[in-house]
């Protein structure tokens, strides 16, 4: 079950609400768990064994390595035991493929189907232990509150990685009012509506644009970089709306990110839970940039081989990474101080890095990352453009201009603007309608079409 479907809108998502309110406070955590193992089964029924297993032993965990003399190896073997979790299940096909490739052997693969959200609760259940370990905060007392912290639906399948100690005090008490259901109320719509509305239909649009031309070539990781960001983003805002409705505050996870003025800029917006996780989690235990230049670079480097090996098992996800790690290197030594004195090329340049990294992020042939490469820059011999692609884009241009539009802060800019004049009175009633609208729309769209994939439940 996944959030933009109607399943979860109308049936499950109401009867929570109607539980949570009227339960009295001390049973509110429970019904969430409830609720939440429920989401997760109706999803992934035969691994829900594996969720519940991470909250027990990682809570176990947290206990030992709190207090005592061998707290150091509770917590080499909480590591352990997340790493080889996650290992199990997402990368032991990969491993013995490569094997059997690099040796000419023939072992068989083991097929094993990767649980839902392993690589976000794995992560969250990991820092939750590395920190009580630094003593950042204590381990929970309570095991229901622990298990509802980890699986809780909102963030469970795909983020953002929530810390424990930015709902540690709302576990144990948080406030419900109006304001708060509707701000997560609005939050959530503007999700679904980036997801069902912008996502879906971008991702239509590059799934149907099969011409090859230069144009086309560019086109296609246009539409699906636009089309990752309005389906994550919006699974994030989602996820914050709904932790809002039930008294959380989940912190930011996007930023606006395409319209950084870096790639360095870039990832401070993109994903922020996940490149905050690789920082304070290996970056900085690693030395980060207190060490001499080349373990600096070892420590980009590795920091980035994880970042996309993290997203799946696949050479095109560590080739993915490592780029970004190569050009977060160049920048830092020579490009920083130029980018800084520009006013448009930094944007357009940040932009090109993009677009070509989210190429090779949804090309899984390393052979078809090359042609892919050469045609967008003239090297195949394609026509720059034929009747077909401008076709393809006189259809889809209006939808582009609004993705590029909705990738910027500016709608957010004119509503405080407007908010400071006199028209704040009428767009006070207009709001709702606005919501509802787009409510009612997104619905319509989820009923008609069958395109609504969620690119991040694979990883």
């Amino acid at each position: 079950m996944i959030f933009s479907s109607v399943l979860f809108i109308y049936y499950f998502l109401p009867l929570l609400l109607l539980i949570y309110f009227i339960v009295p406070s001390k049973f509110k955590n429970l019904v969430l768990l409830i609720f939440s193992l429920l989401f997760y089964f109706l999803g992934e029924p035969k691994y829900i064994v594996v969720l519940l297993l991470s909250c027990v032993l990682n809570y176990i965990f947290g206990k030992l390595v709190y207090k005592g003399k061998k707290r150091k190896l509770y917590l080499v073997l909480a590591i352990l035991y997340n790493i080889l979790q996650l290992v199990y299940f997402k990368y032991t096909d990969f491993f013995i493929s490569n094997v059997n490739n690099f040796f000419g052997l023939n072992i068989p693969l083991l097929h094993i189907v990767m649980p839902i959200g392993i690589s976000f609760f794995t992560f969250q259940t990991m820092a939750y232990v590395i920190d009580v370990y630094n003593k950042k905060h204590k381990p929970s007392d309570s095991l229901i509150n622990f298990m509802t912290y980890v699986s809780l639906f909102p963030q469970l399948i795909a983020g953002p990685i929530v810390r424990y100690s930015t709902v540690e005090d709302e576990l144990k008490k948080r406030e419900h009012n109006f304001d708060n259901f509707g701000e997560g109320a609005k939050r959530f719509v503007i999700g679904l509506s980036k997801k069902v509305l912008l996502a879906n239909v971008l991702g239509e649009f590059a799934e149907n644009l099969i011409t090859e031309t230069v144009l086309s070539s560019w086109l296609k990781p246009i539409c699906y970089t636009f089309q990752i960001y309005f389906d994550f983003s919006g699974y994030s805002d989602m996820a914050i709306g709904l932790g809002r409705m039930f008294g959380f505050h989940f912190l930011e996870n996007f930023n606006y990110p395409l319209i950084a003025k870096s790639v360095t800029d870039f990832w401070r917006r993109w994903h922020i839970s996940l490149s905050s996780w690789f920082r304070d989690y290996v970056y900085i235990p690693l030395g980060g940039n207190r060490v001499s230049k080349v373990k600096f670079f070892r420590n980009i480097l590795i920091v980035w081989f994880l970042t996309g090996f993290w997203h799946g098992a696949n050479w095109n996800f560590i080739l993915w990474g490592l780029y970004f790690g190569i050009i977060l290197i160049i920048e830092k030594v020579f490009l920083s101080k130029f980018l800084e004195k520009t006013k448009v090329l930094k944007y357009i340049y940040t932009l090109i890095i993009v677009i070509i990294s989210f190429m090779i992020f949804s090309t899984d042939s390393l052979g078809d990352i090359g042609i892919n490469l050469k045609n967008m820059f003239f090297l195949n011999n394609l026509p720059l453009l034929n009747r077909e692609t401008l076709y393809y884009l006189r259809n889809y241009l209006g939808l582009l201009v609004i993705a590029c539009i909705s990738a910027t802060p500016l709608m957010k800019v004119l509503e405080t603007k407007l908010n400071k004049t006199k028209a704040k009175k009428v767009m006070d009633y207009v709001e709702p309608f606005i919501y509802l609208g787009l409510l009612i729309l997104s619905t319509a769209f989820l009923i008609d079409e069958s395109f609504n994939p969620f690119l991040y439940f694979r990883f």
